[in-house]
């Protein structure tokens, strides 16, 4: 299997002053940071608030990037995203790992690798994790995922045998990459349905190289590097991620000096001739999972059992003709310039599938125009809305607040949609009420945004039956078994998955789940004081215990003290 190169990435997220961000206290030196004296410090600027920073809970980019710094995998993929195979992985929690037969994979713990809390990683804590993750019951959108995962076992405290039903190329990927172990002892007698209202998510214990030291709702996210960490005491010591829901005070704060990192600078694209001008800055280009789409809700969400169909959307004929009323590409570009493409299908830069997608539909306001009048939309009285029985075709729109782009496409399809007779209700909501109406499937539409992993398995996450109507799953109830069977296929088989892909794909084109925006590429901007200031595609921030600050050009917040 083959996969194409990816292009750059995006997700968008990030006032105030930072000085008074960071507890005074002195930090112990060690490693690099003794070397220089300045044990270092990063400020992150997000948009959002990690309400959930830990595995199997994670909802939002800012949730993973806080449980990234704080937990780490089995392994992690490699440079070249191969999610298929037993190479392509770089050891993290385990040391090695062996294969017993085709359905038999065999991993044994690094015995240096600690919780936060002193006690040893053992494979207790990875037989709890997947055992939960894979469970229809607890597993919430990870179930459907591992469901090929036939049973995990420890053999003594640091190895792990899992077993799976059947031979596939993804067998270590669905093990390692999905769900970071938990820590059984502090978890196991949580039940997992409880796990999200627990005061271990208010103070998450991991094993990675940073630590959570507090947070500030609505402010900030502080953690502290773990030294001697087995993979390496940090060079940036402390790390803060600074919430600023604001677009442009997140940018002012990175021009300022006071911020010095930040996600998806752009939109808008002139933010980048700003980063360039600033001097003290650099633009990183990152490869993403990110995918921008305007979600169909399948069951009507005045049926508090949701099980009676959407009064207008049930109807493909409707879901078709909104799609090829909308200039997407227009939209798009508008508001992202060149960097994101419009895909079609819920298919982001990371998948290499997305190759294999049938072209976007071009718009095409006559044919939308049909396609409603076949599904008897008519304005009988007159008003400029179209109505069928006396309703009217009036649509309610959920955008996050918090996302700058998805209100500007928003608007935008307001006023497209608005000749055509569609009234287009569009509801700007705080994130958090925005995610309650999602998951409780209040919404006509629902402007989401996906931050894929690597692998298009992934797919059964959002658009499978399996997860139809399961919270921060398939919320649109969309379920064609069709597209599950081709899935399981492309999944399995022994052969080439290519065929099998782009069917499903073309399937869910003709079903018309969603209104696929865009599939951006994302800049960030780091500040040019910090070495080794690299950035990965999986797990952006991944590689932040590598930084560090240049002496020369340490700020007083780097300094032990301050």
């Amino acid at each position: 299997m083959s996969r194409a190169r990816v292009p750059l990435a995006s997700s968008f997220l990030a006032l105030a002053r930072v000085a008074a961000i960071l507890l005074p206290g002195v930090l112990p030196a060690g490693g690099l940071a003794a070397q220089q004296d300045v044990p270092g410090a990063v400020v992150i600027v997000i948009g959002r608030d990690p309400v959930t920073p830990v595995p199997t809970l994670t909802r939002s980019s800012a949730d993973l990037d806080v449980a990234n710094q704080l937990f780490l995998r089995l392994a992690r993929l490699a440079p070249g995203l191969r999610t298929w195979g037993d190479s392509g992985f770089v050891p993290e929690l385990a040391r090695r790992w062996s294969r017993r037969d085709s359905v038999t994979l065999a991993f044994d713990l690094d015995a240096r690798a600690r919780w936060h809390d002193g006690r040893p990683v053992v494979a207790n804590d990875v037989v709890l994790t997947l055992d939960r993750a894979r469970n229809p019951a607890t597993g919430g959108r990870h179930a459907a995922q591992l469901s090929e995962i036939a049973s995990v076992k420890a053999e003594g405290s640091r190895r792990v045998v899992v077993t799976f039903r059947r031979s596939y190329a993804e067998q270590l990927y669905d093990v390692v990459f999905p769900v970071p172990p938990l820590p059984a002892h502090l978890v196991g007698a949580i039940p997992a349905e409880s796990l999200e209202a627990s005061p271990f998510v208010r103070q998450p214990v991991g094993n990675g190289p940073y630590r959570w030291v507090r947070s500030v709702p609505g402010q900030l996210v502080e953690l502290e590097a773990v030294r001697g960490h087995f993979l390496g005491t940090p060079g940036v010591r402390r790390v803060v991620f600074r919430i600023v829901p604001d677009a442009d005070a997140r940018l002012n704060l990175l021009l300022s000096g006071d911020g010095d990192a930040q996600e998806a600078v752009s939109p808008p694209v002139a933010n980048l001739e700003r980063i360039r001008a600033a001097g003290h800055l650099r633009e990183v280009p990152v490869a993403s999972g990110l995918l921008g789409y305007v979600l169909f809700n399948f069951a009507d969400p005045a049926d508090s059992a949701r099980a009676r169909p959407h009064p207008i959307l049930g109807d493909p004929r409707v879901r078709r003709a909104l799609v090829r009323a909308l200039d997407r590409t227009r939209m798009v570009r508008s508001v992202f310039g060149p960097y994101a493409a419009v895909p079609e299908g819920p298919t982001s830069q990371l998948w290499w599938i997305r190759s294999l997608a049938p072209a976007p539909l071009a718009p095409d306001t006559a044919a939308a125009r049909q396609l409603l009048a076949d599904a008897g939309w008519r304005d009988t009285d007159g008003d400029g809305v179209l109505d069928r029985d006396g309703r009217p075709l009036r649509l309610r729109l959920n955008v996050p607040a918090p996302s700058p782009p998805r209100r500007l496409i928003a608007l935008q399809m307001q006023e497209q949609l608005r000749p055509l007779g569609v009234q287009l209700e569009v509801n700007v909501v705080e994130g958090g009420v925005f995610m309650q109406r999602r998951n409780a499937g209040d919404f006509d539409l629902d402007f989401g945004g996906a931050v894929q992993e690597p692998s298009p398995s992934g797919i059964v996450n959002s658009w499978s039956c399996a997860n139809a109507g399961k919270p921060d799953g398939n919320v649109g109830r969309y379920c064609d078994p069709g597209v599950d069977s081709l899935v399981s296929l492309a999944r399995f088989t022994g052969g080439d998955p290519a065929p099998y892909w782009r069917e499903a794909l073309a399937r869910i084109q003709r079903d018309a789940p969603a209104i696929f925006l865009y599939a951006p590429a994302t800049a960030f901007a780091v500040s040019t004081r910090y070495r080794n200031a690299t950035l990965r595609p999986d797990s952006p921030w991944g590689d932040l215990y590598r930084w560090s600050v240049d002496p020369a050009r340490a700020l007083p917040r780097d300094r032990p003290g301050r």
